[in-house]
Order: structure tokens, then C-alpha cells, then sequence
């Protein structure tokens, strides 16, 4: 996963921990995960409009 063993990422999770406390890390991740939602919600939309906008175009004829 992204060249991090599993020594690293426990690290990294500890340090989280202790910088963030027990309470926030749930707050955090709620935060992040209602960040990503609305990203793909957003890129969804985009590709949609994408796909709408070249169905519509008129064809060209030779």
C-alpha cells in the first residue's frame, strides 16, 4: 500500500492518535468521508454533463 510496511502505518496511526486525541480521530474521519463523498458526487456530475454535452454535439457528415 503505497510503499508503507506495516511498521510505518502503525507508527503513523499512533502518532495521529497522540496528536489528535481518541475523541477527534471518529470527527476526523466523519469529515473525510463526507469530503471524498462529495468529491466523487462532483466528479460524477462532471463526467455526466461530459457525456451529455458530446451526445448532443451535432454529428459532422463527409
Amino acid at each position: 500500500m503505497f510503499g508503507v510496511g506495516s511498521g510505518e502505518l502503525v507508527l503513523i496511526l499512533l502518532v495521529i492518535l497522540v496528536l489528535f486525541g481518541a475523541k477527534k480521530i471518529p470527527e476526523l474521519a466523519r469529515g473525510l468521508g463526507k469530503g471524498v463523498k462529495e468529491f466523487k458526487k462532483a466528479q460524477s456530475d462532471l463526467e455526466d454533463e461530459f457525456h451529455k454535452a458530446t451526445d448532443d454535439s451535432p454529428k459532422k457528415e463527409k
